[in-house]
């Protein structure tokens, strides 16, 4: 019998535990990706000084920001001790998800270095086209033939240690910074003519349905089923009593 009475108080004692224990899917939601590359390639944004062109070698991509309409990507050395970059990205949607990280180019003339356009995650219809500034953007377009993004804000010099918070000035200056898109002539376009954006049926999975991050666990759900199995604890031990 007294087996039976403690029961319950274990169980519940077993799944608050449970509600508080550390998730395991943290990559997914700022999608952590390590990239080596055998060649120089260029990336937007603010740069460490010295480093507006990455030479070969192994970098991390973080995600540090995600609002609906711009996310904030930083690139790491290896051991994530030095951020080089921290570039402002819009949402960029493709029809179908793949398996591995996918990497797009902008075209360059022999001898250049590559120049990143897109970063997409595994398994993500959403990529980041990343956003150039204006002058940039503009050689670019020329060269390729083809709209490129870019923002005209002038945004803080960064400092090469890691960003830890959201609110940040860099970061914030890069989310409330305007983005637009030029074409070869010099003429500004919307961004839509740019970034392919998702269907209908997406927009309104979105707008009735948001997606929680990754690293969301059940543990209201969990930490509710700990209380009701202690309340029934107590119910048990009370009408026993009463009995």
């Amino acid at each position: 019998m007294n087996f039976l009475k403690t029961v319950p108080t274990v169980l519940c004692a077993a799944i608050i535990a449970t509600a508080f224990s550390p998730s395991a899917k943290a990559d997914d939601w700022n999608q952590k990706t390590v990239l080596t590359f055998d060649q120089p390639v260029e990336t937007p944004g603010v740069h460490m000084k010295g480093w507006a062109v990455l030479p070969p070698g192994t970098y991390v991509f973080k995600l540090l920001g995600s609002p609906s309409d711009r996310h904030i990507v930083q690139i790491f050395n290896q051991d994530e001790t030095v951020v080089y970059a921290t570039v402002l990205a819009v949402p960029n949607y493709r029809l179908k998800a793949t398996s591995k990280t996918v990497l797009t180019f902008r075209e360059t003339p022999p001898g250049q270095p590559d120049v990143l356009r897109a970063w997409f995650y595994p398994g993500k219809n959403f990529g980041d086209e990343f956003v150039y500034p204006k002058e940039r953007a503009l050689e670019l377009a020329k060269v390729t033939n083809s709209p490129v993004l870019y923002t005209s804000a002038e945004i803080p010099a960064e400092v090469a240690a890691p960003i830890q918070s959201p609110e940040e000035p860099v970061v914030v200056a890069l989310k409330q910074a305007p983005v637009m898109a030029v074409k070869p002539t010099g003429e500004d376009v919307q961004i839509a003519e740019v970034v392919t954006p998702p269907p209908a049926k997406a927009l309104v999975a979105s707008n009735d349905a948001p997606e929680l991050p990754k690293t969301a666990s059940p543990m209201p759900l969990i930490g509710l089923l700990g209380l009701l199995a202690l309340g029934g604890a107590f119910g048990l031990q009370f009408a026993r009593t009463r009995v």
